[in-house]
């Protein structure tokens, strides 16, 4: 059987102020696609479906048209859980008409789905964080883990108090009970989770710039080798970048978001994951390059006609520009620059060549004019950096106002 698994949707996401939702139904558009051009069976969801707790109207309509559109109106089943910026309760709410489609909604951590069943699959077995799917045209079920994102106070209520010192060892300990009991060489079995995890020893991933971090020190570090021995794939959410944690026998992936979200994934090629997988046998993974959206880069110029012309032609890229110059940008300057592309998130201006350490002192003669005492104490706040003629020119305009 082949499974679609990404995660960090994040749809309704802004960067800065600018919205990315025409690319986000871009990149629904191709998620659907490439389930479609690869006849997969089933999709995986891994959180991290809306950007906020309260989404917008357009959000989560790009959400359910998508989420019916991979289900094949119920062909198809699709599994989605929540993550950290998910409103668990926001999640379920539309689970009864979501089933007519084919669509499992968990919201919340030790989720039982009540049994239910299309014209083409049936759910046969569930309990608190499982359920086991017969797919009709498939001659074995499939069984699924699913743990969606635990805040803290979530965590206590779910897995005891001592959560710094539990959470690996309940998750352990809850996920191997499941796999005891259900996964066998019979079936394909699968973990989706949205958790911060990584390998036991490994360098610290770091977690996407700009969103809520759910590691606080180690505390809500989760260790891979808490995935019981049965699991053949993990579909995991929360990272954006592609990444295989896991072995190439047992992989534990994150499929990255579907479009870089902040500066720090500029550069970064986005993904989906199409698993091969059957009873008793090591899976495989491909990975199914997304190309919808807008690229982020950071650019760094020392001329403003450079720039200008570099803006130009990348027209269709989100930029954050730094400017290095002998002084500072004046109205005209930037007025030019944002007038050659519209996708600028962020300006940052370096003057170079500052003459004067910051801790040199002046030495400022109070019996001078008032606008040469501006341009002095400018030069001291700066840096050594002059007063530019624009500035004095609104200077003075200000004094005589």
């Amino acid at each position: 059987m082949k499974i679609l698994h990404t995660a960090d949707w994040h749809l309704g996401k802004r960067l800065d102020r600018f919205s990315r939702l025409e690319e986000q139904v871009l990149v629904m558009n191709e998620i659907v696609q490439i389930a479609d051009e690869q006849s997969v069976d089933l999709v995986v969801i891994a959180g991290d479906l809306f950007d906020n707790f309260n989404p917008s109207v357009e959000a989560a309509e790009l959400f359910y048209k998508t989420l019916k559109r991979l289900s094949l109106n119920g062909k198809r089943p699709v599994i989605a859980i929540s993550g950290n910026h998910d409103s668990p309760s926001l999640i379920n709410a539309p689970d009864p008409l979501a089933r007519e489609c084919g669509i499992i909604l968990i919201g919340h951590p030790k989720a039982e789905i009540i049994p239910f069943g299309t014209e083409y699959f049936n759910i046969i077995n569930s309990k608190e964080g499982f359920i086991e799917l017969k797919i009709d045209g498939i001659n074995f079920p499939v069984r699924i883990l699913h743990t969606p994102f635990a805040n803290e106070i979530r965590l206590k209520e779910y897995f005891g108090e001592n959560k710094e010192e539990e959470i690996n060892k309940v998750l352990s300990q809850t996920w191997k009970n499941l796999a005891d009991q259900f996964c066998d060489d019979s079936g394909v079995n699968l973990l989706t989770a949205h958790l911060y995890m990584n390998k036991r020893g490994a360098e610290i991933l770091e977690e996407p710039e700009g969103e809520k971090p759910i590691k606080i020190g180690n505390a809500d570090l989760i260790f891979s080798d808490s995935i019981p021995e049965q699991i053949q794939y993990t579909a995991l959410g929360h990272l954006h970048a592609f990444q295989n944690i896991g072995t190439k026998e047992k992989p534990v992936i994150y499929s990255s978001s579907p479009l870089c979200y902040s500066f720090s994934e500029a550069g970064q090629t986005k993904y989906v994951s199409i698993i091969d997988a059957e009873p008793g046998k090591a899976v495989s993974y491909e990975k199914k390059i997304l190309t919808s959206g807008r690229t982020l880069v950071r650019k760094t110029f020392t001329s403003i006609d450079d720039a200008v012309q570099w803006l130009s032609e990348n027209p269709n890229t989100f930029i954050e520009l730094t400017l290095e110059s002998e002084t500072f940008l004046t109205a005209d300057e930037r007025r030019v620059i944002y007038q050659a592309h519209n996708g600028i998130v962020h300006l940052i201006p370096k003057v170079r060549n500052l003459e004067l350490a910051e801790d040199q002192t002046y030495e400022i003669n109070l019996s001078q004019d008032i606008d040469i005492l501006f341009k002095d104490y400018f030069k001291s706040k700066n840096g050594g950096q002059e007063a530019n003629e624009e500035l004095m020119n609104l200077f003075n305009e200000i004094l005589n106002a």
